[in-house]
C-alpha cells in the first residue's frame, strides 16, 4: 500500500524541466522535485541555474541550463536539443515572468508589449513547443504560473510608499495565462496532455520581508491564514500537479494564496 502511495503522489524518475528554476519560488520547486527522485533540468537566464545549483549543493542531482524565453528561436533550439539529449519530459514547469515595475501613468505602449511578450507570449511559445513533443509521446503535464493578480486587482492600501502597486501589465499577462491554460488543456486533452496553472500570492522574497516589514504586515492582514506564503508551499502544489495523483486534473487554476482570493 505504501508503494502504491508513493507511485501515485511521487515524481520518482520523471523527467521534469523547470524554467525559471533559479528564482525565489523556482529554487524550492527544483529542490523538492530533486529530493523526490525526479530527473530535473533547471533553466534560467545567463548562468543563474549553475550558480543556484552550486550554492544548494544540487550539482550532482540537477542539470543546469540557460534559456531566455523571450527569444522564440532560442526556445525552439533549446527544446530540440534537450529532447534529443534527455528525451521528452514528463513535466514542464514555467515560472518565468516579465514586468516593468512602472506606474500605469508611466507605462508606454512598447513597455506593455515588451512585458507581455516576455510573460504571456513567451509562456505560449514554450508551452506549445514542449507540448508538441509531449503529444508524440502520448503523455505530459504542463504547469504554468499565473498570480492572484491575474484574477483580482491589487489593493492600493497595501502598497503605501515606498512600495509600488503591482503593475497593470503584469496582471493582464497573468490573466492571459489562466485562459491559455484552459485552451491548451482542451486542445491537447485527447492526447492525454494535462495543462494547469498555479496562482500564488502573496510570496514576498526574503529581501522584501527584511527591508519592508510594514508592507509584509499589510500583506499578511489581507490573508485569512494571517501570514505570507513560504516557497515550499508552491513547490508542493507543483509536485502534486506533476504527479499521477493529479492524472484527471486539467485546465485548472490553483490558488495557493492562504485564502486571499476567497474574500
Amino acid at each position: 500500500m505504501e508503494h502504491a502511495y508513493h507511485n501515485l503522489f511521487g515524481v520518482q524518475d520523471k523527467e521534469i524541466w523547470v524554467i525559471g528554476g533559479a528564482g525565489y519560488l523556482g529554487q524550492a520547486t527544483v529542490s523538492l522535485l530533486a529530493a523526490g527522485g525526479a530527473k530535473v533540468l533547471c533553466a534560467d537566464l545567463e548562468q543563474r541555474a549553475d550558480s543556484f545549483l552550486k550554492t544548494a549543493a544540487l550539482e550532482n542531482n540537477v542539470t543546469p541550463a540557460t534559456l531566455d524565453v523571450r527569444d522564440e528561436n532560442a526556445i525552439k533550439q533549446f527544446v530540440a536539443h534537450q529532447v534529443n539529449s534527455r528525451g521528452v519530459p514528463h513535466g514542464l514547469v514555467n515560472l518565468t515572468y516579465t514586468s516593468t515595475a512602472k506606474s500605469m501613468e508611466e507605462l508606454t505602449g512598447q513597455d506593455f508589449d515588451d512585458a507581455n511578450h516576455g510573460g504571456l507570449t513567451a509562456t505560449f511559445l514554450l508551452a506549445r513547443e514542449v507540448g508538441r513533443e509531449m503529444v508524440k509521446a502520448g503523455r505530459g503535464s504542463l504547469v504554468l504560473f499565473s498570480s492572484i493578480y491575474g484574477s483580482v486587482s491589487p489593493d492600493p492600501a497595501v502598497y503605501e510608499a515606498p512600495m509600488n502597486k503591482n503593475p497593470v501589465e503584469y496582471g493582464v499577462g497573468k490573466a492571459g495565462i489562466i485562459q491559455l491554460t484552459r485552451y491548451l488543456a482542451v486542445h491537447w486533452g485527447k492526447a492525454q496532455i494535462r495543462c494547469n496553472c498555479i496562482s500564488p500570492g502573496p510570496f514576498p522574497n526574503p529581501r522584501v520581508q527584511e527591508e519592508h516589514t510594514g508592507f509584509v504586515d499589510r500583506l499578511r492582514r489581507k490573508v485569512p491564514m494571517n501570514r505570507v506564503g513560504q516557497p515550499a508551499e508552491i513547490a508542493g502544489a507543483v509536485a502534486f500537479l506533476l504527479s499521477d495523483a493529479a492524472a484527471y486534473i486539467t485546465g485548472q487554476n490553483l490558488f495557493v494564496d492562504g485564502g486571499w482570493s476567497s474574500w
